[in-house]
């Protein structure tokens, strides 16, 4: 196993050029500090709980027609059909029931990452170590990897609190040369986009589509 670990020593971008934020009226904004994230309820929560209500009654309504059926059986046989399909029936309502806790109160967020210097500071802000796995060049092609990578190395958080770590469990020669040769790289994009904004930070996804052309551009 290769583990390569990576550090992105640039200096740390302060304004990603986003517009500011205008969900909110000036006098909230004097009294209280910026919003982070706003979080609004989903119209279909009541339809989901009447739903989820209507759904358990039958469930209970079929297990009590199950055991009152084993109670009632006369033979072996269908003594065992009818306990095969109880026990089906409870891991069906099992996996239901295990999947109805992000229905109960569905939301939808709002982030706003621009508000954040305003509210902590960049010293307080806690390190990130991201991990990023890798076992077989030829089904995970070394780009790939390299791409996922470079992109979270040129996240807009500090460089310093921010490491990525690549792990190939096939300990590829292959994907080690390919992560020699983004390092060099990595000098010239991650500049480039804390430089022009670029918000598709991973390079495959950048130049995959329509972009500014320039020299430095080019050369990148």
């Amino acid at each position: 196993m290769i583990t390569i670990h990576c550090r992105a020593n640039f200096q740390p971008l302060t304004n990603m050029g986003k517009p500011p934020l205008r969900d909110y009226t000036a006098t909230n904004a004097a009294s209280a500090p910026p919003l982070l994230n706003t979080l609004t309820p989903s119209r279909r929560t009541s339809l989901n709980r009447a739903f989820a209500a209507v759904y358990t009654c039958a469930i209970v309504a079929l297990c009590y027609r199950h055991t009152q059926t084993l109670l009632s059986s006369k033979t072996l046989v269908s003594f065992y059909v009818t306990l095969t399909l109880f026990v089906s029936d409870l891991i069906l309502a099992f996996i239901w029931a295990s999947g109805q806790a992000f229905r109960m109160r569905p939301v939808y967020r709002k982030e706003f990452p621009e508000n954040l210097e305003k509210v902590v500071k960049t010293s307080d802000l806690p390190g990130l170590d991201v991990f990023i796995c890798t076992a077989d060049p030829y089904k995970e092609p070394p780009i790939s990897v390299v791409n996922t990578a470079l992109s979270v190395m040129a996240y807009d958080y500090p460089t310093e609190k921010i490491s990525v770590y690549v792990s190939d469990d096939g300990g590829s020669a292959f994907t080690l040369f390919a992560f020699m040769e983004a390092a060099k790289f990595a000098a010239h994009w991650l500049p480039f986009c804390r430089k022009n904004y670029i918000a598709k930070r991973n390079p495959d996804e950048y130049f995959a589509t329509d972009y500014k052309m320039s020299s430095e551009t080019e050369d990148i």
